[in-house]
């Protein structure tokens, strides 16, 4: 069966997202870069600024190739951090049709 090149690629975040797993995430999506794509966050327990910044640029990255960047799960922690940092991801969550 030949795959949708629409289809959007997984990506499942570590627990930890903290300064060791920003260049891990970073290198995921550029593997990634291309493709739509759906981030599952549901198992993030704690995140720090320079991953939340990785994937803000990521977002800001797909936006401008024009392709689809949501994050299709959140952990409630995910979200937490999210706020406290600062950062708005309403606009990036995967909506239900």
């Amino acid at each position: 069966m030949a795959s949708r090149n629409n289809a959007r690629k997984p990506l499942k975040l570590a627990p930890v997202l903290d300064l060791n797993e920003a260049t891990a995430l970073h290198n995921k999506l550029l593997e990634l870069k291309g493709a739509p794509i759906a981030i599952d966050a549901s198992a993030v327990e704690r995140m720090g600024s320079l991953c939340a910044q990785v994937l803000m640029a990521g977002a800001k990255t797909w936006e401008e190739d024009q392709l689809s960047f949501t994050f299709a799960k959140v952990s409630d922690a995910f979200v937490k951090a999210t706020q406290l940092i600062g950062v708005d991801i309403a606009p990036l969550m995967a909506k239900e049709i």
